[in-house]
């Protein structure tokens, strides 16, 4: 076996019966729900736990995240909204319509990603308009991770019985 042929066995375009993507899924998964706003969920339990020093750290960047997110959906919003939107929109025409496994396996990856920026939008002016400290803080971030947490779910489910499906069929054809 040369290495041309196990570089290209190992980084195999059969996404849905590859290994690596599940494992990448998965991670992705998980790093999204950990990170809530740009903060590291531990820091908001530790900060709900102890209060004090920890508390207004995490007030502070939250505070500084959600500014920062707000900024750049002002300056690039339109032009993100329309570069996702093309960039969506092409992989799911070559997933769908010329039946690109590859395609399909990150449109299925990146389609509800869109959904948690939306929500981060949406948490990051709750903390601007007033939600910046407190109970009301700890309630938003705690509400943002779990509503990503239900978008993962979904999301795994969903990618999960179209792998299945695409396996099955493309076993029987």
């Amino acid at each position: 076996m040369d290495w041309y042929t196990t570089v290209f066995e190992v980084i195999d375009t059969r996404s849905f019966s590859n290994l690596w993507y599940w494992i990448i899924l998965a991670v992705t998964w998980s790093s999204i729900s950990h990170w809530v706003l740009g903060v590291p969920f531990d820091m908001v339990a530790r900060a709900r736990r102890n209060g004090g020093q920890a508390e207004k750290d995490l007030e502070d960047l939250v505070r500084i995240n959600a500014n920062r997110f707000l900024f750049i959906v002002q300056e690039a919003g339109l032009w993100m909204t329309a570069l996702v939107s093309g960039i969506l929109t092409a992989l799911l025409i070559l997933g769908i319509y010329y039946g690109v496994e590859f395609a399909q396996a990150i449109f299925l990856l990146m389609f509800p990603l869109t959904f948690v920026g939306l929500l981060s939008i949406y948490s990051a002016r709750k903390v601007k308009a007033g939600e910046d400290s407190g109970d009301a803080l700890w309630r938003r971030l705690r509400i943002h991770r779990m509503s990503t947490q239900m978008i993962g779910m979904v999301s795994i489910f969903l990618t999960a019985m179209w792998g299945m499906y695409h396996n099955l069929s493309s076993f029987i054809h």
